[in-house]
């Protein structure tokens, strides 16, 4: 295969491949109002919002005290109509306006927000979908979520495109509190243990699971986590979630590497990104080696050890670049980085996305640059002599988009 159809082929197989996103912020169409969607949710995100804020322009006392519409009117201004809007966060809107054929240099942004009215929830999920290419996506349900939780009935589950993943950072986090929860929900708490009742939050998560079918266990951790005796959260870690997952089979991923609301002022946009020691994943699974892991780190700097950690563990699958590494220099780094070192043994991307037409600009930027690291990768293999078929380039791909990820939470 010459140069020229190998590029093609690599492409092809690219840009039609179908997507397991691992890890989302989104929700069926049942849920309705809190499923983010349209022009607005994406120019009021937090990362437009923080970028806008840095010009000084208005405060943020004052921008988040008006109503979305008119946030999202001053982050268009200050963006998009003042400034040539080269960030990837700006890019992103341009990609999606464009999939949908909208030209956002000759329409208005009312005509836009027209263009959204317009599409019913059912049509829109439909459209992006099949636009971003995205088979199937894992949500983020969190079980202490007062709007989220009266959600989960039959309906939830039912739209197999949008599976379910068991958030436990409360338990982890403020495990006192959780508890308080449980007792409200008739949970039977011991009082006279003087700690905490581990035995009562097993069992919370076990009903949990058993409502809503979680594909894996998931945990956002500072960039301080530490897996040793008398270390926050060890105790539950290891005796209420990691005893679970090892009964039952499901995976726990793990998004380490945020430091919460550093500037509090910027609210959702307020959180920071701090290196974390690879140490406590090593430890976690060499000590638990019947638990499949998935994890990220938010620190670029993590990236090389955390890489080098996975090809000694076969229960750690490294996913995504997560967050602020999910820029395209960074994205190509790391991916090239992760392919010469575990080869197709990882999962390259994941969206995050928490407004669902993210899906469309993520994943196609993304796609473009794992297109070009594979075709790299495969044309090093021809000046050793070792040719791949269109066929074999097709399994590649499948693997990384889908397959990988498929294995790993149990999904067909």
């Amino acid at each position: 295969m010459n140069t020229t159809d190998l590029r093609h082929v690599v492409q092809k197989a690219v840009e039609t491949a179908k997507i397991v996103d691992v890890h989302t912020h989104l929700y069926p169409p049942c849920c309705d109002k809190l499923l983010l969607r349209g022009i607005d949710d994406l120019l009021t995100y937090h990362y437009l919002t923080v970028e806008t804020l840095r010009y000084g322009e208005i405060g943020p006392e004052k921008f988040f005290a008006l109503p979305k519409n008119l946030q999202a009117d001053i982050i268009w201004d200050v963006l998009f109509e003042r400034r040539s809007p080269v960030s990837e966060s700006c890019r992103g809107i341009l990609t999606t306006l464009n999939s949908y054929g909208l030209d956002p240099t000759s329409e208005s942004l009312g005509s836009i927000r027209t263009f959204f009215a317009e599409l019913s929830l059912d049509e829109h999920v439909d459209l992006v979908l099949e636009k971003s290419g995205v088979k199937s996506l894992v949500m983020t349900n969190n079980p202490f979520d007062e709007e989220e939780e009266p959600h989960w009935g039959p309906g939830f589950i039912k739209d197999e495109r949008f599976r379910t993943a068991l958030r436990i950072d409360d338990m982890l986090n403020s495990p006192q509190a959780a508890l308080k929860k449980l007792e409200q929900r008739g949970y039977n708490v011991a009082s006279d243990t003087g700690g905490l009742d581990y035995p009562a939050m097993k069992k919370f998560l076990s009903d949990c699971a058993d409502r809503i079918k979680p594909v894996y266990l998931a945990a956002s951790l500072p960039p301080d986590f530490d897996w040793s005796e008398g270390s926050a959260g060890y105790g539950i870690l290891r005796d209420v979630v990691l005893s679970y997952c090892e009964e039952s089979g499901l995976p726990i991923a793990l998004m380490i590497g945020v430091k919460k609301l550093i500037n509090p002022v910027m609210g959702l946009g307020g959180d920071g990104v701090g290196f974390s020691p690879v140490e406590a994943v090593a430890k976690l699974c060499l000590e638990n080696p019947h638990v499949k892991f998935l994890v990220t780190m938010l620190a670029r700097e993590n990236q090389h050890e955390l890489a080098v950690t996975a090809r000694k563990f076969p229960n750690l699958m490294v996913f995504g670049c997560w967050w602020f590494l999910n820029n395209p220099s960074l994205v190509e780094e790391i991916t090239r980085m992760r392919m010469e070192l575990l080869g197709l043994s990882f999962i390259p991307q994941h969206s995050d996305a928490r407004v669902l037409d993210q899906l469309i600009y993520k994943w196609k930027h993304s796609k473009g640059i794992i297109a070009d690291v594979l075709f790299d990768k495969y044309e090093d293999l021809a000046r050793t002599g070792w040719q791949v078929s269109a066929e074999d380039i097709a399994r590649d791909v499948e693997m990384l988009f889908s397959g990988n990820a498929k294995e790993q939470i149990g999904i067909k």
